[in-house]
């Protein structure tokens, strides 16, 4: 991992180079989906931007809070059902631990501290 944002500067965080890769076959539900993520800042406290493609997929988190950057998707939570919608400008957390599944009708990007 390679810190991209360094002490007093900036970045787009809309137009930073992110590198996808297809996902885990076991964790593709429909499409082709890919995901990957750029680090911002690697250390205690990590900060990246992260994108994934339209289809369906299922993972398991990390703590975090994020900012919907751009495009649209739902995460479900699957112990209790509950859908979040993700579009530009919603801030969302995640549990460690917590199974999901995505749904990314439009390309997701978003910023994370985790």
């Amino acid at each position: 991992m390679t810190d991209t944002l360094r002490s007093n500067s900036g970045i787009n965080a809309l137009t930073v180079p992110i590198t996808l890769e297809s996902l885990p076959a076991d964790q593709v539900l429909s499409g082709s989906p890919s995901a990957g993520v750029s680090d911002l800042i690697v250390g205690d406290t990590e900060i990246g931007i992260w994108e994934h493609t339209p289809g369906e997929s299922t993972d398991v988190e990390a703590d975090e809070v994020f900012v919907v950057l751009s495009g649209r998707a739902t995460v479900e939570f699957v112990e209790t059902g509950q859908v979040l919608q993700l579009e530009p400008g919603v801030v969302g957390r995640l549990a460690a631990g917590t199974a999901t599944r995505w749904s990314v009708t439009e390309t997701l990007r978003k910023i994370y501290i985790a």
